[in-house]
Parts: C-alpha cells; sequence; structure tokens
C-alpha cells in the first residue's frame, strides 16, 4: 500500500521566470531556493511552508502538450511517499505508466484518469 506523507511541490508553467518572481518573490514575499538544479530551461523554486513552488519556464502550451510525455515538464503536484518501490509496485499492478525523474532523486511520474501530472518522491 502507498503511503503518502505530505504535499512535496506544486509545479506551475510561466511565460517570464523574472515576471513570475516579481509576483511570487517580490509581491508574496516567498523566499527563492538556491538549490534548483540545472533543469536545461529557466525556472525557480519558491519555499512556501514545508512546500514549494517551482516556476518553469517552458514552450507554449500547444508546443508543450505534444511534447509533455514526461510530466515533470507539465504542471503537476507532488506527494512525497515513504517507498518508491512499493509506488513502483502498485503503478505496475495496476497498468499505469510512469517515468522516472529526470533530476536523480528517487522519484517518478504518472498521470492521474484526467491527465493530470503527479509526481511521487520517496522521502
Amino acid at each position: 500500500m502507498i503511503k503518502v506523507l505530505a504535499l512535496n511541490h506544486v509545479s506551475l508553467l510561466v511565460s517570464d521566470t523574472a515576471r513570475a518572481l516579481d509576483f511570487y518573490h517580490g509581491l508574496l514575499g516567498l523566499a527563492i531556493d538556491a538549490a534548483r538544479p540545472d533543469l536545461g530551461f529557466p525556472g525557480a523554486f519558491l519555499n512556501a511552508g514545508n512546500a514549494q513552488i517551482h516556476l518553469l519556464e517552458l514552450v507554449p502550451a500547444a508546443a508543450r502538450d505534444a511534447a509533455a510525455k514526461h510530466g515533470g515538464r507539465d504542471r503537476h503536484v507532488a506527494l512525497d511517499v515513504a517507498d518508491l518501490d512499493a509506488v513502483v509496485a502498485a503503478l505496475d499492478g495496476a497498468g499505469i505508466a510512469y517515468t522516472l525523474s529526470r533530476s536523480g532523486r528517487r522519484a517518478l511520474f504518472c498521470r492521474d484518469p484526467d491527465g493530470n501530472a503527479v509526481e511521487l518522491v520517496e522521502r
């Protein structure tokens, strides 16, 4: 059985990282997490209590939708889980496709029945 521990982060697609930071950091006062890995595209990670907001500056929606097989490059909710191996077993058993995180973390991405991306991160 999968055990979800907490909300980890929410990712938001933005067209201009600097403009988005003016709102989230400048106006709302969220602290920027300087430890953001190089993901190959602009963005920022912001601390929001015990969770984060990840700003992802990506291509326009039409092009993104055609290429976003990996949920890490799409809007998604991220949940902390106790055991990623249990998640893999459950998804495999249910026939649900997933991709492993490209960041090197013990995490994966799948989609819910409506196509929303879900990241499951082992903590």
